[in-house]
């Protein structure tokens, strides 16, 4: 536990202050890093794909992502790279069909395009017009129903949500985590409102606030069946106490994108 938090006491304040006080492309390398990390951790750590030709191509393929989210390329740029990117799996799993699943190209496709896209959302909130304000949202949306679902769930916790896949999380855990998220994105609103005068609807700062949490949850659960498949705990031992970057950052893949659609649909704060 001291681990954890000494990691976290250095890591999130490095985080914070790159996304932040960075220009965009300081996010955009972070984000490619750590996607780069994550597509080691699922094709390797978690042992779907230890072929290191495929590995490249992932890895390639993932900061080609991380640059369109950046650049915003044209679509016939980034069909073209897809397509390589697919030519290149398929010849592989021809040259050596033997060897070589379709199971194991599939979760290359899933290392190099998914999981980039889906954190690439980090890029892209970053990018828009008072992106830094917006991004500090997707933390707050990973942070807090996780924190708030640990409290609550050691006070109130009874009735296990799945057992088989995260024995620890229970419903009155998720309630209070929810709970938890309204009142902080309504916290973060208000702060908005005053300090930096922005206009709040505040029927969607509480929509941003439940559907986060409940992104929170399904990315965290997502990543853990995961790890049960492939029979491990962790995907990596980059952040000690925290495990690899797809243990640390599983949340955020599904609320980055959920954050990124609600910002354009539906914006909880304007100026």
């Amino acid at each position: 536990m001291k681990t954890r938090i000494l990691v976290a006491l250095i890591g999130l304040p490095l985080l914070l202050f790159i996304v932040l006080f960075l220009p965009p492309v300081g996010t955009a390398v972070l984000v490619a890093a750590m996607c780069v990390l994550a597509a080691y951790e699922l094709l390797y750590g978690a042992g779907f794909c230890r072929h290191p030709r495929i590995l490249v191509y992932a890895c390639l393929m993932a900061v080609g992502v991380c640059a369109w989210s950046w650049l915003d390329f044209s679509r016939t740029i980034a069909m073209a790279a897809v397509l390589v990117f697919l030519c290149l799996l398929f010849g592989e799993m021809l040259a050596a069909h033997a060897k070589l699943s379709f199971q194991s190209v599939c979760a290359a496709l899933f290392a190099g395009i998914v999981i980039p896209w889906l954190l690439g959302a980090l890029i892209r909130v970053r990018v828009m017009e008072n992106g830094k304000f917006f991004i500090l949202v997707i933390f707050l949306l990973t942070m807090v129903p996780d924190s708030g679902a640990y409290f609550a769930g050691k006070a109130f916790g009874k009735h296990k949500m799945c057992p088989v896949i995260s024995p620890n999380k229970t419903v009155e855990g998720a309630v209070g985590g929810v709970i938890c998220t309204v009142i902080f994105m309504v916290i973060y609103a208000l702060i908005l409102q005053f300090a930096f005068a922005f206009r709040i609807h505040y029927l969607f700062v509480a929509i941003y606030a439940v559907l986060g949490a409940g992104a929170s949850i399904l990315g965290d659960l997502s990543f853990s069946v995961i790890k049960r498949q492939a029979k491990i705990k962790d995907y990596g031992t980059l952040l000690p106490g925290h495990g690899g970057i797809l243990d640390r950052f599983d949340s955020t893949s599904v609320v980055a994108p959920l954050v990124e659609v609600l910002l354009l649909i539906l914006p909880f704060a304007v100026k």
